[in-house]
């Protein structure tokens, strides 16, 4: 397939800039996979749409304060986004402004923080070796990074964060999960509904646009994910009660696929072919840097249902849905949504795909 496929005219005013007030006002498209049929819901009707038994798969993952103003020692500004721990030092990141070449020292303003760039990696990424640990600094100096396409933070940082966010070290959010207030969370319980975590610390990928034509020759960056032993049980026990194993967000659903291709013996880096998804159950335990690339031809074994955003045109995001639904089906779902002023990217509506 070719990356033009997944393209789509989008306005700019269709873009939120804004999170809904309060989290769960949020329009929400349902979309039934096997009939096609849409309908049109606010978030709260999340609530009528899910039954005793089943699983939602929540990415704990939190976002860090990760981006840092720094300076050259020669006065030039430059922009550090940090993207994964190497080490207790050591940090893979971006790096804006000119010539921010390996060899030269950095300086953290306000701070006695200093770190050298070590090596010069693809296009705007370094690794960069900080003078001691910098989680205080971080703390103090530290900005939560915000899409491109969102023009102000909003006043609070929580927003940009998931109630039930724990893990610190993603360089975004899983923005599905915005949507969720606690007394959703806890109206679900009573209902029945499994919760179950992992953790997707989303990293690179979210800020580089595919660049390759043929789909299948993009190279898709991993990402450390973890499902532990007592989520796998709880997602375990929802599918032998019959219930259905609903992804909240494309991390979440990236997560439950490297597990259940793994839990079948298969290979993250030849995904597509088929398998029995009674092959993968139950689903085992993964801590493990993942790089599942899911586009249409992928075969799905976990997840049964999905919780996501309105995705950029020509992204892995929109690629993995495509996967889940059908290009057609997904891009005409688009149509409708923006002809009914759905707000989209991370602070937009949602879809609930079953």
């Amino acid at each position: 397939m070719k990356l033009s496929d997944f393209d789509y005219d989008l306005p700019a005013s269709f873009i939120a800039q804004t999170p809904a007030e309060p989290r769960d006002s949020a329009k929400l498209l349902h979309l039934d996979r096997e009939t096609g049929v849409l309908s049109h819901r606010v978030f709260t009707d999340i609530l009528d749409l899910l039954a005793a038994n089943d699983v939602l798969v929540l990415n704990n993952t939190r976002v860090m304060p990760a981006r840092l103003a720094a300076r050259k020692t020669t006065g030039g500004k430059v922009e550090i986004l940090l993207l994964k721990r190497l080490g207790e030092r050591r940090w893979l990141a971006l790096a804006g402004g000119r010539n921010v070449r390996a060899g030269i020292r950095l300086l953290i303003p306000g701070s006695d923080l200093t770190c050298e760039v070590v090596e010069e990696l693809e296009k705007s990424q370094r690794l960069l070796d900080f003078s001691r640990p910098i989680e205080d600094v971080l703390a103090c100096h530290g900005e939560v990074p915000l899409p491109p396409y969102i023009h102000s933070a909003p006043p609070d940082r929580e927003r940009y964060q998931t109630v039930y966010s724990e893990i610190e070290g993603s360089a975004a959010a899983p923005t599905a999960g915005l949507h969720f207030t606690p007394d959703m969370l806890r109206q679900l319980k009573r209902m029945g509904v499994k919760l179950a975590t992992c953790t997707l610390r989303i990293g690179l990928d979210t800020f580089q646009p595919v660049s390759v034509e043929r789909v299948c020759d993009h190279k898709i960056q991993s990402e450390q994910a973890t499902l532990d032993r007592a989520n796998a049980a709880i997602i375990n026990e929802a599918k032998r009660a019959g219930g259905r194993i609903i992804a909240v967000g494309t991390t979440s659903a990236r997560t439950l696929e490297t597990a259940a291709i793994l839990s079948a013996g298969g290979c993250l880096s030849n995904p597509s072919g088929s398998a029995d998804k009674g092959d993968c159950f139950p689903l085992g335990a993964i801590e493990l840097d993942t790089s599942l690339f899911i586009y249409p031809g992928y075969c799905w074994r976990a997840v049964d249902a999905m919780i996501t955003n309105f995705h950029l045109p020509r992204s892995t995001l929109l690629m993995m849905l495509s996967a889940f639904v059908g290009r057609e089906t997904l891009l005409k779902a688009y149509e409708e949504a923006k002809r009914m002023n759905y707000r989209f990217y991370s602070f937009g509506d949602a879809m609930f795909i079953s």
